[in-house]
């Protein structure tokens, strides 16, 4: 059978929507166990490989609006591209819903000025070209795509992601057993102040002191409601990009200054009863980042970040 079909053909049109009102996507469909972090409201095919994804951001957000809810944090263009790929991959390429996905790549650059908040929640636009499918047995097995996010005409971000995936009994094989049931997480450790990393709330800062002022040790709270969103065997992606989004704050204490684009590669799954230790490094990143974030678990280097930093 071809890949990919419509979306029009798929689990989205099992879900319609009365003219004038909106809803979001099946929370299952971007891997979401609440539907309060469900972003994605639509999505159609322009052509082979070519959709548009439509989304709804909240004008309030625990992590993803700015403490004085003037702005959106860059991150949540990041979190709407991660779920917007794992849509398209669901919906146009068949993945079965229940199989694991493994982000490898993600590289992601906004524009701050044109995120600050409306006097409604924004709704933004992807534009997504996948510009590779990679197959396995003549079934889709991972895809790398590319994405420009737009607020009405203003271009407010760009975004490049790979990711594979991988059946549920496969993936069990690759983890050897480990499950969200069978590894605990280590203790969390006092965390900085949450003023030093941005943050309104204690339980939002996921760095904590490590005896030197370019190191810390992450702090992984299992029971955070947005980044485990639901169990986990494994350290999430999203939560490794906003411990570079802090140990850039942490390290510049610049409150003018916000991380702006990231470039992350992920090199293997970040245990969660492993410490693992985040560096900001004083070099450059990828593709002209002005950081380079580095996660470590023992002699392993689990996933590096080039940050992006501008003035507010």
């Amino acid at each position: 059978m071809p890949y990919p079909r419509p979306l029009a053909t798929t689990l989205l049109a099992e879900t319609p929507v009365p003219d004038g009102l909106t809803a979001t996507v099946p929370r299952q469909l971007v891997h979401r166990a609440s539907v309060a972090e469900t972003f994605l409201t639509g999505a159609t095919s322009t052509d082979a490989d070519r959709f548009t994804v439509f989304a709804e951001w909240p004008r309030a957000h625990q992590l993803h609006v700015s403490p004085d809810r003037s702005a959106y944090e860059p991150l949540l263009v990041a979190e709407t591209v991660r779920q917007a790929g794992t849509l398209i991959a669901h919906t146009a390429y068949e993945v079965p819903l229940g199989h694991q996905f493994v982000l490898q790549e993600l590289r992601i650059t906004t524009r701050p000025k044109h995120l600050v908040m409306g006097a409604t929640p924004a709704e933004p636009v992807l534009h997504i070209d996948v510009v590779d499918v990679t197959r396995r047995g003549g079934r889709p097995a991972g895809f790398r795509y590319d994405v420009e996010i737009r607020l009405g005409e203003e271009l407010v971000g760009t975004a490049h992601v790979a990711a594979t995936w991988t059946s549920a009994a496969v993936y069990r094989r690759l983890r050897g057993g480990r499950t969200a049931a069978t590894v605990s997480a280590v203790p969390a450790p006092p965390g900085l102040p949450p003023a030093e990393v941005g943050r309104a709330l204690p339980a939002d800062v996921v760095l904590a002191p490590a005896g030197r002022s370019d190191g810390w040790q992450l702090r992984v709270d299992t029971g955070h409601a947005v980044f485990f969103d639901h169990p986990l065997d494994h350290v999430p992606g999203m939560l490794l990009l906003e411990a570079a989004r802090q140990a850039v704050r942490a390290d510049t204490r610049n409150t003018h200054r916000t991380a702006a684009s990231f470039h992350a590669v992920f090199h293997q799954y970040a245990e969660l009863d492993l410490p693992l230790w985040i560096e900001a490094e004083g070099r450059a990143g990828a593709h002209g980042t002005d950081v380079q974030v580095v996660g470590r678990q023992g002699e392993s280097t689990v996933f590096e970040c080039g940050v992006g930093i501008e003035e507010r």
